[in-house]
């Protein structure tokens, strides 16, 4: 007798149209469903079916003793207001008094710091702990390290933890070098994209040969993706194999590949480039002016090096040449053509080589300075292009943010940690939090004790205005995760002065509730 499943299964995978129903039989269940939408009546079949294999389930027989114990762990064990308090961010016992709602948040900074601690979890919490993982990817490289070599037991044991052994390879490859390549060969799309970044922070040599092994026969969409990962370790010795990459069959490869090579200043494609620029941008005689001439065509070697034919937002086809070629040029040829500093170049007036006092051109300039001071994380450029931090007008009103040079976030990206929380707090106090959201995402977290000042103030600011809190709700999310713990009295007391039982007071209460939660998590985990 066939398996009653195993037709319905290959019915539903053909299609009703190619296989029909199997035959009703004897059984009155069966016999009694309407088949005159067969769609209809595969599920119907599918339930029953499902519900007589429940029901006639046998004990499978034991598997007998697990065999060798778990490996010894000689970490230190959490201290035991630590393993309660993960316990809560894991959901196996209740909420405690005063706790944020959302404790899903705080859980990955929580793993970090353990992590950094080189603790261990009780054992008891390790199931749940990889639980947490198997749903949440993004934990899984913290969560394996805690669970240390108990979860990897478990894992052996357990088909629906076989993400920790793959995760566990992965980052002994980061951590040794190469070591076994199966994973590359074997794991899943993003094990094996997370395998080659981490091979290449190592032994970039060896990520570049194991893509080599594989790249005739990727596929067009993965090919992007693996090439994205050259930029670990990215060197001169890369540019042949990106050079290569550059006839792939993908637009989209090819454009990755160009970008790459536009990020090492001594690639043959970034002279190509740079020819192009001094073409396509000069100094007048009298050093007043820059005086654009945009391509008059994209040529074939153009387009050959990552320069489409239209522009995919719709700007002007020269425009859309102009700053691709611009974007794409090392920016040292700058100083070197005319001897000005960025800032010096930023202050010139911009024209066309036609007439000098057309400044169409400049946005553009400017936008594609911008886009090659983040692919080439020139901080100079980025400094320069951004400006000096806000400072309060003398008359004490709030000024409108300026129009943006390309996107800010990602030109204080290219800045260190300590410069972009000084930039983005001096934002905010001259601007408020209305255009502030990406800039804070570009900042390191915890956010420093003076920028998180200027978040709570400009907060305040905000209630204080009539506001609503949801009108701030991205800013707020972040808030909960990345304001300093030290600014809770801060919060506390704007939560006492504001009018009780309004969106705010709760706003100000919940988040002050977190601060402390989060600085009481920290302080539980020790030095």
């Amino acid at each position: 007798m066939p398996d009653p499943w195993e037709s319905l299964r290959t019915t539903a995978l053909l299609g009703t149209d190619r296989r029909p129903l199997p035959p009703a039989g004897d059984s009155p269940s069966h016999r009694a469903v309407d088949r005159t939408d067969p769609a209809t009546a595969l599920l119907e079949l599918a339930a029953l079916e499902t519900v007589r294999r429940r029901a006639g389930a046998l004990p499978a027989p034991a598997a007998g003793p697990p065999g060798a114990p778990a490996p010894a762990d000689a970490r230190r064990e959490l201290p035991a207001p630590a393993a309660r308090r993960l316990a809560l961010l894991l959901g196996t016992r209740g909420t405690a008094g005063g706790a944020p709602a959302n404790l899903t948040e705080l859980l990955p900074q929580w793993l970090g710091a353990a992590r950094a601690r080189d603790l261990r979890p009780p054992a008891v919490l390790v199931p749940a702990l990889l639980d947490a993982a198997r749903a949440r990817s993004e934990l899984r490289p913290d969560a394996v390290a805690l669970a240390g070599p108990l979860g990897r037991w478990l894992a052996g044991r357990n088909p629906d933890w076989r993400f920790v052994l793959r995760t566990a390879a992965a980052a002994a490859t980061g951590a040794a070098g190469p070591g076994d390549d199966r994973l590359w060969h074997e794991g899943l799309f993003a094990e094996r994209v997370t395998h080659l970044t981490l091979l290449r922070r190592t032994d970039p040599v060896a990520g570049l040969a194991l893509l080599r092994s594989t790249w005739p026969t990727e596929r067009a969409e993965d090919r992007l993706l693996f090439l994205d990962s050259l930029q670990e370790g990215l060197s001169p010795a890369d540019e042949p194999f990106l050079e290569a990459a550059l006839g792939d069959r993908s637009k989209n490869v090819r454009a990755t590949a160009a970008e790459l090579l536009s990020t090492l200043p001594g690639s043959t494609l970034a002279g190509r480039m740079a020819a192009r620029a001094r073409a396509a941008v000069r100094l007048s005689d009298r050093g007043t002016h820059l005086l654009v001439t945009p391509p008059a065509e994209c040529d074939a070697a153009m387009q050959r090096d990552g320069i489409a034919l239209t522009s995919p937002t719709g700007r002007g086809e020269r425009a859309w040449w102009f700053g691709e070629v611009i974007a794409a040029t090392p920016l040292p040829l700058w100083a070197e053509s005319t001897g000005l500093t960025p800032a010096r170049l930023l202050a010139l007036r911009v024209g066309d080589s036609i007439d000098e006092t057309n400044s169409s051109w400049a946005d553009d300039l400017r936008e594609a300075w911008a886009r090659a001071a983040v692919r080439q994380q020139d901080a100079d450029w980025a400094r320069a292009l951004l400006g000096p931090a806000p400072a309060p007008a003398p008359d004490q009103r709030r000024a409108r943010p300026p129009r943006a040079t390309g996107a800010p976030a990602k030109l204080l990206a290219v800045l260190p940690a300590a410069e972009r929380a000084a930039w983005t707090a001096a934002f905010i106090e001259v601007h408020g939090l209305g255009e502030a959201f990406q800039l804070l995402g570009s900042c390191a977290t915890p956010w420093t004790p003076p920028l998180s000042t200027a978040v709570v103030a400009a907060l305040a600011r905000a209630a204080d205005s009539g506001a609503y809190p949801w009108s701030h709700s991205g800013v707020l999310g972040m808030t909960e995760r990345a304001l300093a713990p030290g600014t809770a009295t801060a919060v506390e007391a704007l939560a006492a002065r504001t009018p009780p039982a309004t969106a705010w007071a709760e706003t100000f209460t919940r988040l002050a509730a977190t601060l402390r939660f989060r600085a009481t998590m920290l302080a539980e985990l020790g030095d």
